[in-house]
């Protein structure tokens, strides 16, 4: 293979990259995809049922979560307070890339 064509070939990749980055970034902008408010909100006011991990689509960490809740009686409902928080205080992007793209279950 000729190095042109492995510059054209590294030159194509990199434009799909790119372009599937502006892509995530976009619809994280756009509130398409993005859950942000809604599972910042949840995970403050109904955070011991575990109803915004099932919102960002982190089912076994939601069951857990209202497991853990039941078994101390509450007291595991400080965890989504935090997450909550946290989830509220990133930037669309920062929330984006860490719990829909990046799928980081917990804090």
């Amino acid at each position: 293979m000729s190095e042109e064509n492995k510059t054209n070939e590294f030159t194509d990749e990199a434009k799909k990259t790119v372009n599937e980055f502006t892509d995530g970034v976009n619809n994280a902008m756009s509130g398409v995809e993005n859950k942000k408010i809604i599972a910042g909100i949840l995970a403050i006011i109904f955070g011991y049922l575990g109803i915004h991990k099932f919102i960002l689509g982190y089912t076994k960490e939601g069951i857990i979560q209202i497991v853990a809740s039941f078994v101390t009686c509450g007291i595991a409902s400080i965890i989504p307070f935090i997450e909550g928080i946290i989830y509220l205080t990133k930037t669309d992007e920062e929330f984006y890339n860490t719990y829909q793209v990046g799928k980081k279950p917990w804090f």
